[in-house]
């Protein structure tokens, strides 16, 4: 028997094993997480520009409040994965022009916009996850789940990215993100498509990564 058998694992297979990711989501484990962040500290003075102009931004706080929730609930072994396995941007230049975006492997996974002086988020997920019969056919989605998770039904849409199983979900106002984000669920299919992408080996968008954004997630 091999002495060491992560060692050619991908992805976060290295330190969780398929028990461990199952049990976490599901609810049934918290994880233990590295004591310190591994930091660069080039890439972290990079990004404070596009983080202090963020912060003058009438959406910071609540920016701010919905990403921390997200790095609480969301990421698996957060310090011991961050901007190798997941990263966080500040005000990326990409045509849809987001406030932040969270990214792993190559997939997008978490973005929020403003809207107006609020916002909303884009989730993107597995569509079997929100089917009431759990196949992947865009006919059968469950829209009472989806408006049963946010605190008004109007809050919510989606629409079906390209890719198999792919699903993406739109949240509208603060009070619409928290309650999905709290919705038992909604957790475990984020949670799910999450370490899909995590598990595909080293993120593509290291160099994006700010810290100070991740500051804000990963505080106690």
């Amino acid at each position: 028997m091999s002495k060491h058998p992560r060692s050619t694992a991908k992805g976060l297979r290295q330190f969780l094993d398929l028990e461990q990711q199952r049990d976490w989501i599901e609810g049934r484990t918290e994880l233990r997480d590295a004591d310190e962040r591994s930091e660069s500290p080039e890439l972290r003075f990079k990004y404070v520009p596009r983080f202090q102009k963020l912060l003058r931004r009438p959406q910071a706080q609540d920016v701010l409040e919905i990403l921390r929730l997200y790095g609480q609930s969301c990421i698996p072994i957060p310090r011991r994965s961050e901007r190798h396995y997941w990263s966080v941007s500040c005000l990326p230049s990409t045509s849809d022009k987001p406030l932040t975006r969270v990214n792993a492997s190559w997939m997008e996974l978490f973005t929020l916009y403003a809207d107006g002086e609020g916002i909303r988020a884009r989730f993107l997920l597995h569509l079997s996850d929100f089917t009431a019969d759990h196949s992947p056919a865009q006919g059968h989605v469950d829209e009472a789940l989806l408006e049963h998770c946010v605190a008004t039904p109007e809050d919510v849409s989606y629409f079906f990215p390209r890719g198999a199983d792919m699903f993406g979900i739109n949240v509208r106002s603060p009070a619409s993100i928290r309650s999905f984000l709290a919705a038992p669920r909604i957790l475990a299919a984020i949670r799910t498509f999450n370490l899909t992408h995590m598990n595909r080996g080293r993120n593509a968008y290291q160099a994006s990564h700010c810290y100070s954004l991740a500051d804000h997630m990963l505080a106690d």
